[in-house]
């Protein structure tokens, strides 16, 4: 489909979809309706509200996984800090660091560079501008690394790490202790951390965060909608005061952190269409993105925009796998997807700046109300919390950024993340190649999909909505299996492997 044909479909389609103009989605079908009157239990909508800002679910940071590798580099960079603000008769009696990883660290964070995170963490790197140079020296094995704070020079090295039990009873898979010793072992200072999944972290006894109560409460999309209809505002214009008022910032800061998250993903694209050669890993395994795009020139116009799309997300994943920057969108994991609709919107559809941000607002709505309600990361729900999340987050920016109302930008997101219901997280290895990459690719795919069908759907007439969508991801990915949850001890972590 060329621009002109997209945009007067954008076009028509917003018409029909104006959040003025078409009844609420159906909620729920009546439980009369089925055979002994349903399964015997009512859904009900969230309530309450989410006072996260956009701006933390979009962090630029290293990869490979934005819960193993992010989370951790943040998590020992913030236990950096915390010892500096200790007094010099502590830090006088310190001698070294230790961190023990538990859960899914523990399984697979040496294929996700966890242990290599918490080293540039401890050693003062930051997130948005750590150094991939820095990464890779961090791997050697007999490599010890200095670093001095407030003038006390402490060794930093892989017998730092402490590679825990899987299996353990902390409220989170993902658990890191970090600890401060004396020469003795003796424990002076000792902080239990947390990795919930898309690069956020918390800590126990962590104080509550003075933030600026949102203007618009909402916990789900129905509270959303009800906000919508209540002010006649757009998503992106709810979306953008809250973060004014949570963030205290004004809109041109708010826009600043956009225009980053943007420039950011597109640079992903362009500098992995470039690139060429094996990712790092325990087996061979080769860059395809720019062999995909080269190939897609050969095709006819439909065939070559379905291979572009899926080169842009390898593009990102690849550079991702690499350990280089990339955008938590919600995960690194699936860092891939939404940038190939970025690159779809930019260079295909030619679409403004301001598009693109609110775009970029609304597709923040439904990754944080999938983070709320239940979660982003593959350790706690399977890859259906990281694929299918960034789906969805996706088919709304597509919908929203080309005109569509509220309903529609609803409907996207709703079926993206419906048919990635059930997917488990099974990196072979450990390491975030197979099946990652092509998973980007396929969930970018279907994002774009999901926007077109929401367009050609009569709203009053789709039985789904995202907060029952969202209801059942929590469910399913409550009843997976462990080892089908980040672990590389189910599915293909197991069939691939040839003994």
């Amino acid at each position: 489909m060329d621009r002109r044909a997209f945009l007067k479909l954008a076009a028509l389609s917003s018409m029909g979809l104006a959040c003025t103009a078409v009844p609420a989605l159906a909620r729920g079908i009546p439980a009369k309706n089925f055979p002994g009157g349903g399964p015997g239990r009512c859904f009900t909508p969230p309530t309450g509200v989410i006072r996260i800002p956009v701006r933390d679910l979009f962090k630029v940071g290293p990869g490979p996984s934005s819960s193993h590798t992010l989370a951790p580099l943040r998590i020992a960079s913030h236990f950096r800090e915390t010892v500096a603000g200790l007094s010099p008769d502590d830090l006088t009696r310190a001698a070294r660091f230790e961190a023990r990883l538990f859960g899914s660290l523990s399984a697979t964070g040496q294929g996700h560079r966890t242990d290599r995170a918490v080293m540039a963490g401890l050693l003062g790197q930051q997130p948005e501008t750590c150094d991939p140079k820095v990464m890779d020296r961090l791997a050697d094995p007999q490599g010890r690394f200095d670093t001095v704070i407030n003038g006390r020079t402490f060794a930093v090295s892989q017998e730092t790490l402490v590679w825990d039990a899987v299996e353990h009873s902390y409220p989170y898979s993902n658990t890191l202790v970090m600890r401060l010793l004396d020469a003795q072992g003796q424990v002076l200072l000792e902080r239990e951390y947390y990795s919930p999944g898309g690069g956020f972290f918390l800590w126990k006894g962590q104080p509550e965060e003075r933030r600026g109560e949102p203007v618009h409460r909402f916990a789900g999309m129905t509270e959303l909608r009800r906000v919508v209809e209540a002010t006649g505002k757009s998503i992106p214009q709810v979306m953008l005061e809250n973060e004014m008022v949570i963030l205290g910032q004004d809109q041109a800061a708010v826009n600043a952190h956009l225009d980053l998250v943007l420039h950011t993903m597109a640079a992903g694209v362009d500098l992995g269409l470039k690139e060429e050669g094996q990712l790092p890993g325990p087996f061979p395994f080769f860059r395809k993105a720019r062999r995909v795009f080269e190939q897609s020139k050969r095709l006819g116009p439909g065939d070559a925009f379905l291979q572009q799309v899926s080169s842009y997300a390898m593009a990102v994943s690849e550079g991702n796998a690499a350990g280089r920057l990339a955008v938590t969108a919600p995960t690194l994991g699936s860092a891939g997807t939404m940038p190939a609709l970025v690159y779809v919107l930019q260079r295909h559809l030619k679409l403004p700046q301001k598009a693109l941000r609110q775009g970029l607002l609304a597709a923040g709505a439904v990754g944080l109300i999938c983070k709320t309600n239940a979660s982003v990361a593959g350790a706690e729900v399977g890859c259906q919390g990281e694929i299918g999340v960034a789906s969805a987050m996706a088919a709304a920016m597509v919908a929203c950024a080309t005109g569509a109302g509220p309903e529609a930008v609803e409907l996207a997101a709703t079926m993206a993340l419906e048919h990635h219901l059930g997917m488990s997280c099974d990196p072979v290895g450990g390491f975030v190649l197979i099946p990652c990459i092509e998973r980007n690719a396929f969930g970018a795919l279907k994002a774009y999909n999901a926007a077109l069908l929401a367009r050609s759907e009569q709203p009053g007439q789709h039985w789904e909505d995202l907060d029952r969508v969202v209801a059942a991801m929590l469910e399913t990915g409550k009843a997976l299996p462990q080892p089908f949850k980040e672990m590389g001890t189910g599915g293909l972590g197991v069939t691939m492997v040839d003994c």
